[in-house]
Parts: structure tokens; sequence; C-alpha cells
């Protein structure tokens, strides 16, 4: 295994990637915890990581020379998922789990445009499938919401 350099602990989520199984999942959940403390902060909390995940991870994976998209390489689950958050006023169980579960369930399926950015190459492209995923998670959880006032509450 190569020396954990800044550039790959920003590319692990800070160590999360190298957990032994399901990395994106466990990224993600961690990513969920994280999330509803900063929608809790402020409104702009997680939009600000989300610019700082998305660019930072193309620069960490650029820099930890990570490959295609190496399986502990999860900066993407972070800016994803916390993508998929912004659709949520506030932090409610039913909004952080459906959230959680919608991201996923996109990340690993990837229909359309997340299939497609995920055949692309170079590391704006390994965030790109989660950036998308969880752009199209927003949509949904939003669209939820203005549907059924209060389903996520």
């Amino acid at each position: 295994m190569a020396a954990l350099t800044f550039a790959r602990a920003v590319a692990s989520g800070f160590g999360v990637g190298f957990f032994p199984l399901a990395s994106g999942t466990v990224a993600s959940l961690v990513a969920v915890v994280i999330g509803a403390g900063l929608l809790f902060l402020s409104p702009f909390a997680v939009p600000v990581a989300v610019l700082l995940a998305a660019f930072g991870g193309v620069w960490a994976v650029a820099a930890a020379r990570g490959g295609d998209d190496p399986g502990w390489v999860v900066i993407d689950e972070f800016a994803g998922q916390w993508i998929a958050m912004l659709s949520l006023a506030r932090p409610t169980l039913q909004g952080l789990a459906a959230a959680f579960v919608l991201f996923r369930f996109l990340d690993i399926v990837k229909p359309g445009p997340v299939a497609w950015a995920d055949r692309q190459q170079g590391p704006a492209a390994v965030m790109a499938d989660d950036l998308i995923a969880g752009a199209i998670s927003a949509g949904i959880l939003w669209a939820v919401q203005r549907r059924w006032p209060g389903a996520l509450d």
C-alpha cells in the first residue's frame, strides 16, 4: 500500500475508504452523519461542503494517482451524498434515510447519465457519477416534498 499522503487522506475520506467491506456505503453513512450536523449549523454549510469535496476530490484523486476509480477513493460518495441532502430543509430521520437510500440506489444501479459519467476517464470523471447521482436524488427528494409536504419530516 502506498504511503498515506494528504491527497490520499482526502481521496479516501480521511481513511473511511480503507474500510474492508462496502467502503462506498460506509462513506455515504459517514457523510449523512456529518451532513446532518452541517444542516444543523447553517443552511450554507452543506453547499460549502459539497464544493470543497467536489473540487478537493478532483485534486486529491489526481494528486494521489488513484487510477480509474479505486474502491478506496470515497470522497466522491461524500460529495454525492451531500448533494442529495441539499433538498432537505432540516435533518430528520426520514429525510436523511431517504437521501441515503436514494443516493446509494442511484450510485449502485447507475441509470442513464450516471452510467455515462461512470464510463469517462480521469479525476473529474471519478467524481462525476456520484455528483450526478446526488443531483438526481436531490431532485427526486425535492419533488416528493413539493407533492407531499411533510413527507420527509
